[in-house]
């Protein structure tokens, strides 16, 4: 995920390990249970629409301050270095 421009998902999980990359984030849901991650305006929940999720995402293929907006990492569920304290 690290080396995407943008992440779409559906993924509850996605949801959380995604936070912590600087990478905007599109959740494919009408409805999140980690609502905190849009908050932080590192995400936005989109729905399913078709429609819409092809707005939101080529705004942010085409449009540079609001890809920025979103472009920032947020360690809401931890720092992403567990995989190191495992090891």
């Amino acid at each position: 995920m690290n080396r995407y421009y943008l992440i779409l998902t559906d993924s509850g999980g996605i949801q959380e390990e995604a936070s912590v990359l600087g990478k905007p984030k599109l959740f494919l849901r009408e409805v999140t249970k980690r609502p905190e991650i849009a908050k932080a305006r590192i995400a936005k929940l989109v729905g399913t629409n078709s429609q819409k999720i092809l707005l939101e995402t080529e705004k942010l293929l085409n449009d540079k301050n609001v890809y920025l907006s979103m472009d920032r990492e947020a360690a809401l569920f931890g720092d992403g270095r567990v995989q190191e304290r495992i090891v």
